[in-house]
């Protein structure tokens, strides 16, 4: 399992505590200093709607105006690639880099990763 995020993320810690508490294995990776590639991002917005993993609520999106854009799709997505700072956090890669899913959610985390 990758977990891609910044390590000051609330939910970032969150999702690495879940995986040490459960002895699960991960690998992290600080897209602030490994900014993912564009076959990265095309890859999670496969797996994740693109409404989930755009983050519209965080400092980045307010500071860059986006809100006024009335971005589409095709333009969230756009965004992402060039600042994976409008990314929500945690994205977890897993099941060796088939799925992906994004945010922390002990439920999900639980049936994703506990369950099987």
């Amino acid at each position: 399992m990758k977990i891609y995020g910044i390590k000051t993320c609330g939910s970032v810690q969150k999702a690495i505590k879940f995986c040490e508490n459960n002895n699960l294995e991960y690998l992290f990776i600080d897209f602030r200093k490994e900014p993912l590639s564009e076959d990265q991002i095309d890859f999670f917005a496969s797996k994740i709607d693109i409404n989930t993993l755009f983050n519209n609520k965080g400092t980045k999106y307010k500071t860059l105006g986006l809100k006024e854009l009335n971005l589409d799709n095709e333009g969230k997505l756009a965004w992402l690639k060039k600042d994976n700072m409008l990314l929500k956090r945690p994205i977890i890669e897993y099941q060796k880099g088939t799925q992906a899913l994004c945010a922390f959610d002990e439920i999900i985390y639980t049936k994703e990763f506990l369950t099987q």
